[in-house]
C-alpha cells in the first residue's frame, strides 16, 4: 500500500490545490483538497484490466468549469435541498443562501464543495479537515469538520465524516460521487443494474421537495431486486436498516459490460439516487450514477424525518464504505 500528494494545480487567486494517491490492494484512488474531490478510482474489470469508473477532470480548470454537477465533492454543510432556503432551530429562524430557487442546495453558494482542506496524512489514506465558521453560508455554530478517506485491506474506499459544533446547528454531509463502471469513456451508465435496500423513499414536488414517505411496492422506484437503473431519478430512498452504528451494506451497482460491481456501505439511514438526467458537456445525461449516503432532503423542517441537528457536546459521526468487485 502507497499513498502519495503532489500539486495538482492553483485556483486563481493562487492558493494550492493538492492531490492525493491511495493505492491498494490493486485499487487507485485520488483524492483532492479542493472540495475533497474524488477525482478518479481505478479498479479492475473481470479481467483484470484497470479503468478510471469516476467522472472527473485533469485539472484544477475542469472542475471551475463545470461546479454545479458537484463532480466527485464532498457536499455540505447540508447536503440536498433546504425548502425555501430557511430553518428554523430553537425558535430561531435561518435564511440560507437559494442557490437552487427557490431552496438551497448542497450548503449554498460557497458550500464545503467549493473550499480547500488541509490534509494530513494516516495509515491507509488522508485526513481533510477544515473549520467553517458561524454564519457561513448562513448556518450556525463554528463547525471543526473532517473526512478521512482510507483504503481497506480489500481496496475498498472508506470515508469517514466527523464534526463538533459551538452552537446548535444542523449537519448532513455526503460524497457526490458520479459512478460509471465501464469507464467515463464509454458513454451513459443506463446500462448498469441497481439493487437497493429500501422499502419507502420520498417523493417529490415540483421543486424537488420531499412531500412525505411512500412505499416502493409496483412502482419504478423498487429496487429491492436488481434491474437496470435507466433515467429520470432524483430521490432519497428510505434504506430498510436505519440508522446504525457501522456500516451496514445497501446498494450494489453491476456493469454487466465490464463485470465491475460497486457496493455502497454505510452508516446513514437514506441514498439518494441521482443518474444526472441533464448533465452536460463533456459529459452526458446518464453519463453516471450518484449515490449519495445521507439523512433526508429538509429534515431541518420534517421533525418526522431523522434528526440532522448537532449539538455543543456531542460529535457528528458518519461512514460510507465503496466496495469494488467483479462477477465473471
Amino acid at each position: 500500500m502507497a499513498h502519495t500528494n503532489e500539486l495538482f494545480g492553483t485556483l486563481p487567486d493562487g492558493t494550492p490545490v493538492h492531490r492525493w494517491t491511495l493505492e491498494r490492494a490493486g485499487v487507485r484512488v485520488r483524492v483532492l483538497t479542493y472540495g475533497g474531490i474524488v477525482q478518479s478510482a481505478e479498479v479492475p474489470d473481470r479481467d483484470g484490466r484497470l479503468v478510471d469508473v469516476v467522472l472527473g477532470f485533469p485539472d484544477v480548470a475542469g472542475y471551475l468549469a463545470h461546479p454545479e454537477p458537484y463532480f466527485g465533492a464532498l457536499v455540505g454543510r447540508y447536503a440536498n435541498r433546504i425548502a425555501g432556503g430557511a430553518f428554523a432551530l430553537d425558535g430561531r429562524t435561518y435564511a440560507l443562501a437559494r442557490n437552487n430557487a427557490p431552496n438551497s442546495l448542497h450548503g449554498g453558494v460557497h458550500g464545503f464543495d467549493k473550499r480547500v482542506w488541509d490534509a494530513e496524512p494516516v495509515e491507509h489514506g488522508v485526513r481533510l479537515s477544515r473549520v467553517s465558521p458561524d454564519g457561513e453560508e448562513g448556518f450556525p455554530g463554528r463547525l471543526e469538520v473532517s473526512a478521512t478517506y482510507t483504503l481497506d485491506a480489500d481496496g475498498a474506499l472508506r470515508i469517514a465524516y466527523e464534526a463538533v459544533t459551538d452552537a446548535p446547528t444542523v449537519v448532513n454531509l455526503t460524497n457526490h460521487t458520479y459512478w460509471n463502471l465501464s469507464g467515463p469513456a464509454s458513454g451513459s451508465a443506463a446500462g448498469h443494474a441497481l439493487r437497493i435496500d429500501a422499502s419507502r423513499y420520498n417523493p417529490v414536488d415540483a421543486d424537488r421537495i420531499p412531500t412525505g414517505v411512500e412505499l416502493v411496492t409496483d412502482s419504478h422506484f423498487d429496487f429491492r431486486t436488481e434491474r437496470k437503473v435507466g433515467a429520470e431519478y432524483d430521490h432519497n430512498f428510505v434504506l430498510d436498516k436505519g440508522r446504525t452504528a457501522d456500516p451496514v451494506a445497501v446498494a450494489e451497482l453491476y456493469d454487466p459490460a465490464s463485470g465491475r460491481v460497486l457496493t455502497v456501505a454505510t452508516t446513514e439511514p437514506g441514498l439518494q439516487l441521482y443518474t444526472a438526467d441533464h448533465l452536460g458537456e463533456p459529459f452526458g445525461p446518464v453519463h453516471g450514477v450518484a449515490l449519495e449516503t445521507q439523512h433526508f432532503p429538509d429534515s431541518p423542517n420534517r421533525p418526522e424525518f431523522p434528526s440532522t441537528e448537532l449539538r455543543p457536546g456531542d460529535t457528528f459521526r458518519s461512514e460510507t464504505l465503496y466496495g469494488f468487485g467483479v462477477r465473471g
